[in-house]
């Protein structure tokens, strides 16, 4: 019989600006075994223009991904592969920088509440170098499943049901899921034994461990250690929280602003083709 996940870590997201000026609430942003393959989470939420609209303009990226999740608003990309459009609720950009790639992401004036989501993920020494790589995946290609009554999930990358997410072939194995759950509904989901898991509450409240009285509410991030199953109780008003899980990497990480390398030597020769102007690799 598989056994529940539980709760080892309890983080609450604190507001900080990035980018031009953009005011926003991180999640975690270090380099910890206890994340690994994942290194950053940002939530971006805002009813105030002025609080995103500065953005955030040209930047390189090297030895990493970034995934965006755009649950209300609009993000205008552009990158140094020549892709350029707008990513709006429901939509995701999955973009692996491998050897590197210089982007900039602007969110765009928005009427109502806007919110979004950016993970960092880390990559294996053998992929730092490779080829950088661009996904969009459009909202009407996320299959949207009930596995259970009283449940819908999002699947961005992983398994839900027989269903697969359209996010795959990436090296971490990562499941991406987008978790909504009625009033007093009990949702368990395995995943595989040994990967990272994280789940992040972004409404309403409940448990997510089978073993703990511990209400979870919107802001905050658990890691579940142990086990294969995450065991999640919706409270009163019901819960949706993100699920995210990888393999990790257990590799030393070097890691300056956006660029993260194995070593101090690889992250300062980056720094130094970005001001030479040869970063990009053709």
């Amino acid at each position: 019989m598989s056994q529940a996940r539980h709760v080892s870590a309890v983080l609450t997201r604190t507001p900080t600006m990035e980018g031009a000026g953009v005011r926003l609430h991180r999640v975690f942003g270090k380099a910890d075994p206890a994340f690994d393959p994942f290194l950053l989470l940002d939530d971006f939420g805002s009813d105030n223009p002025a609080d995103y609209l500065a953005g955030f303009p040209w930047h390189p990226h090297r030895g990493m991904e970034t995934v965006t999740y755009v649950l209300a608003g609009e993000v205008e990309h552009a990158d140094s592969l020549g892709n350029r459009g707008v990513i709006r609720g429901g939509d995701v950009q999955w973009m692996s920088a491998g050897s590197g790639i210089v982007h900039q992401e602007m969110p765009q004036r928005y009427e109502g509440r806007s919110r979004a989501f950016q993970l960092w993920v880390n990559l294996p020494a053998a992929h730092k170098m490779t080829a950088p790589r661009y996904r969009e995946v459009t909202a009407s290609t996320v299959p949207d499943v009930v596995p259970a009554e009283g449940v819908r999930v999002k699947i961005i990358a992983g398994l839900v049901g027989g269903v697969r997410g359209p996010v795959q072939d990436v090296v971490a194995d990562p499941t991406f899921l987008d978790v909504r759950l009625d009033p007093g509904v009990t949702f368990g989901h395995a995943l595989a034994g040994g990967h990272t898991v994280l789940a992040y509450v972004i409404g309403g409240a409940g448990r997510l461990d089978a073993d703990s009285a511990r209400v979870l509410t919107d802001g905050q991030l658990v890691v579940l250690s142990g086990g294969e199953v995450v065991h999640a109780v919706a409270g009163d008003t019901g819960m949706r929280f993100l699920l995210f899980a990888g393999k990790p990497l257990r590799e030393p990480v070097a890691w300056q602003g956006p660029i993260v390398m194995n070593t101090q030597d690889e992250l300062e020769t980056a720094f130094r083709e970005y001001r030479a102007g040869t970063f990009i690799k053709r």
